[in-house]
């Protein structure tokens, strides 16, 4: 019978070993991951592959445009290994090229401004969130991104109109809140209510973060973790 990965009193190695042989299911979506920092890089890496998305990962805004095809005249929602990209997930404090400027490039191009944006940061600083919302991203995300973040962004690519028109209020929103870990948010992925009273148990999964021992990603090249 096949087993479900657990992560929690699992030895990393066997985290990893799971990851890496979860099943990639029929509405299998791809991602585009932008982060300088190979930690970070590798953490959303693993956590989009549990949710069965298919993940590129690039470790700078310069190499998302060119990966994009934006560095010289605007092509197509299609990468330059010639698969379509479903949403990209960034950081905003890089060098060379900001999270925030990275989405305007994004946003400028007639082909990719309909590619859902989402940026992340380890700073919940109200004034960069909410122009980088303004800008057009679909969602701002404070680290450490948990499992609970990627499942609920999910619905972003596989294009639901009720979703959509409910991520476009409370959800934003309720990002801009400082965190609370003691609070437990709604996720669009939650259950319609039931009848039964009691109040379900939140659905929080614990964010799977590297060990120094870890390999690193084969689709980027190792860069300096600069500060978030």
């Amino acid at each position: 019978m096949a087993r479900t990965p657990v992560f929690s009193r699992r030895r990393r190695s066997d985290q990893i070993d799971a990851l890496d042989r979860f099943p990639i299911s029929d509405s299998e979506v791809h991602v585009l991951a932008v982060d300088d920092s190979l930690v970070d890089r590798t953490v959303i890496e693993r956590l989009l592959r549990l949710t069965a998305c298919r993940v590129t990962a690039v470790d700078s805004g310069i190499r998302a445009l060119q990966y994009l095809g934006l560095q010289d005249e605007p092509n197509s929602q299609v990468g330059f290994d010639g698969l379509k990209v479903d949403m990209i997930i960034t950081d905003y404090c890089m060098p060379g090229m900001t999270g925030y400027e990275l989405l305007k490039k994004i946003k400028e191009s007639s082909t990719l401004r309909e590619i859902p944006v989402v940026i992340m940061s380890s700073e919940n600083v109200v004034a960069r969130i909410d122009r980088c919302l303004e800008e057009g991203a679909e969602d701002f995300i404070v680290k450490p991104v948990k499992l609970s973040d990627v499942k609920r962004l999910r619905e972003y690519m596989v294009g639901d109109e009720k979703i959509g028109s409910e991520r476009s209020g409370n959800n934003k929103r309720k990002l801009r809140e400082p965190c609370d870990e003691a609070s437990s948010s709604p996720s669009i992925l939650s259950p319609a209510p039931s009848s039964d009273s009691s109040p379900s148990p939140s659905d929080s999964v614990q964010s799977i973060t590297p060990s120094s021992s870890e390999p690193s990603s084969p689709t980027s090249t190792p860069q300096s973790d600069d500060s978030k």
